[in-house]
């Protein structure tokens, strides 16, 4: 029974999915821990709405397996994980819940995206990364797949990529928007290039502000199927944010963080969430985990009056 309404009022899965084989850098699977640890669903509930915490998919641990092919490390592994994300997304949605999947590395996303375009058909995704996650196989300069996801999940990596949980493309091509950029591979330019994808960097949020690139990558990502948010900590400042999994320094301040997100919720067109790259080994006092739920209530409709 569908228990869910607006994208406002609707009921809160969360998901979470301690996978850190997308990466090189141990300590993200412990992301989802510290995000709860920081008091997410009491968070959640004082906004009005229901939280239900459906727990972690089974994740392999990387000690235990061979990474298989060096150019898409663990890639078998990350797909079986991910189909596991993508029923549980799936089955939310059917039931009328927001789901909010906690990650774990960047890969988790092809799980989430898998899972709501099964449910609904290709959709538009907002990035908020310091990365633009668009690799491939042939063109990663280290085989990890978190880095690889958006070009994946637009149907533009590969068959390695495809599955029977999902349908490729994922996200409609001419609707995704990256904002927050400051760190690309070559193989990411030369693919943004032929892309219809809006990009604001981090020079282009300087010059224009936050609230423009938000608003006017929101109507970018507008349309049928789904619209999704995919909040990769690393697009907040180090200095605000350090425990991630791949920092860079020149992200979003403290305030432009929660206005974005704030943004997302004023405009209603979020029916996802998620986030990912929170690694506590490299957090101070878990303020990284606090700040992806204070984030996460800012995206719900949290405010200051």
């Amino acid at each position: 029974m569908a228990v869910g309404g607006a994208n406002g009022t609707a009921p809160v899965a969360i998901i979470g999915a301690a996978l850190d084989l997308g990466q090189g850098r141990r300590g993200v699977d412990m992301g989802p821990s510290a995000i709860r640890y920081a008091g997410l669903d009491a968070r959640i509930v004082e906004l009005g709405r229901v939280c239900h915490d459906w727990g972690n998919v089974v994740t392999p641990v990387a000690e235990s397996i061979a990474f298989g092919d060096e150019h898409a490390r663990f890639l078998d592994e990350i797909k079986a994980t991910c189909e596991r994300i993508a029923d549980l997304v799936a089955r939310a949605k059917e039931r009328g819940y927001l789901p909010l999947v906690l990650g774990g590395d960047h890969s988790v996303a092809l799980g989430t995206l898998g899972g709501l375009a099964r449910s609904a058909g290709p959709g538009g995704a907002l990035w908020l990364d310091a990365h633009g996650d668009l690799n491939r196989p042939e063109t990663s300069p280290t085989g990890n797949v978190h880095g690889m996801v958006l070009a994946a999940a637009l149907g533009l990596a590969g068959p390695l990529f495809e599955g029977e949980k999902w349908p490729i493309p994922m996200v409609d091509p001419s609707r995704v928007a990256l904002v927050g950029v400051r760190a690309l591979d070559e193989g990411e330019r030369n693919l943004l290039r032929q892309l219809g994808a809006l990009v604001y960097t981090m020079s282009d949020v300087d010059r224009i502000g936050v609230e423009r690139a938000i608003r006017e990558s929101l109507e970018h990502i507008a349309g049928s199927g789904f619209v999704h948010v995919s909040l990769d900590m690393d697009v907040v400042d180090p200095e605000v944010a350090p425990g991630v999994g791949t920092p860079v320094r020149g992200g979003f301040s403290y305030r432009e963080a929660h206005f974005a997100l704030e943004l997302v919720a004023e405009s209603g067109l979020a029916g996802s969430l998620e986030v990912v790259e929170v690694n506590p080994i490299l957090d101070r006092e878990n303020a990284t985990g606090r700040l992806a739920v204070e984030l996460v209530a800012s995206a719900l409709g949290a405010r200051i009056l």
